[in-house]
């Protein structure tokens, strides 16, 4: 059996949980769980028949696990994996990867030296639609992308604990917490660009609230992409993407995915069907597809059926290095 040790027990670790729970035909179990918050940690240690740690670094030290699964704040992800790759675990990353510079060169020093197995949860690249652009990109099959449009759009999110999400120090705000999620998944269809534009609508304190990017591959190739978790309390989450190739369009909004052939009809592209599951511990996100697919692909990477290769550190470092450097084009973090 692989033997999970899982840390953080918010809205993340919750739905990581279930999708070990559901992963049981790989046997995989979820045994050890730390959370700072004893309230959390029980009711997860509870529903999974785990063993309580304190803290994460106590669960690290000592809890018989072959994988180390991090769901904490930003600001705790790089010193509890430093910690659990020395230790020789394989280590699942939630994202943003982290935030500092001089982290991501000690992850990528230990990842070189120890040869730990890890994976950042870049969730989106797992996502069915996703995926199926993906192919769509990478085949050819309808032509040249040309350009596109990517977004990610909440209410405040008021479910981090003591309100971490909104201190800029522990997460970056906006641009790196939300919308690494596309900046990661356009350079994993495109690459990096060549340019970039940034804008950014801001709070009363100056703070980042929406971001607003362009991107160019050379001379006939854009790609905007934007997120912003300003919106009104009732304002559903929306993410999606419109993307126009040579020979198609192709949009994903609440409606589903949707191709518009430049010959032919409109048609819903097959996909595969997605893991579901309803998440009680708060967030914006019920269905556990993409999260279950990327934990599928981990899992499985750990017994050794295929390298780790889809949502790899440096990926994640590169990702998140370009959503700083928008910050930066877009005046800072906080306008001075």
């Amino acid at each position: 059996m692989i033997r999970v040790g899982l840390i953080g027990c918010g809205f993340m670790g919750g739905m990581h949980a279930a999708c070990y729970q559901a992963l049981a035909n790989l046997d995989v179990k979820v045994v050890a769980v730390a959370d700072v918050r004893p309230e959390y940690a029980g009711k997860l240690a509870a529903d999974c028949g785990a063993t309580v740690y304190a803290t994460g670094m106590a669960l690290i030290e000592q809890a018989d696990v072959e994988i180390i699964d991090i769901c904490l704040p930003t600001h705790m992800h790089a010193e509890h994996a430093l910690a659990a790759m020395r230790r020789g675990r394989a280590v699942f990353l939630e994202k943003p990867v982290c935030i500092r510079e001089e982290e991501m060169e000690q992850l990528l020093r230990a990842e070189r030296e120890t040869g730990a197995k890890l994976q950042v949860g870049q969730v989106i690249r797992f996502w069915s639609e996703y995926r199926w652009l993906k192919q769509a990109c990478d085949s050819g099959e309808y032509g040249r992308f040309l350009y596109g449009q990517f977004h990610r759009l909440s209410a405040r999110p008021e479910w981090a604990s003591e309100g971490w999400l909104h201190r800029a120090e522990l997460s970056g705000g906006v641009a790196v917490d939300m919308h690494v999620h596309d900046v990661d998944f356009v350079r994993y269809l495109l690459g990096d660009p060549q340019r970039v534009f940034a804008q950014a609508g801001r709070d009363a304190d100056g703070l980042i609230q929406e971001i607003y990017a362009v991107y160019g591959y050379g001379s006939d190739v854009a790609v905007s992409v934007e997120a912003g978790w300003n919106y009104p309390a009732d304002y559903p989450f929306t993410a999606g993407f419109r993307v126009r190739f040579e020979g198609a369009a192709v949009v994903n909004d609440a409606g589903g995915l949707m191709v518009y052939p430049n010959d032919g009809k409109p048609f819903r592209p097959a996909l595969g069907e997605e893991f579901q599951a309803e998440n009680e511990i708060g967030g914006n996100i019920s269905s556990l597809g993409g999260y279950f697919n990327e934990l599928k692909y981990f899992v499985e990477g750990v017994r050794g059926d295929h390298p780790l290769s889809v949502a790899t550190l440096q990926e994640a470092i590169c990702s998140v290095r370009l959503a700083k450097r928008e910050i930066e084009l877009a005046g800072g973090l906080i306008a001075r």
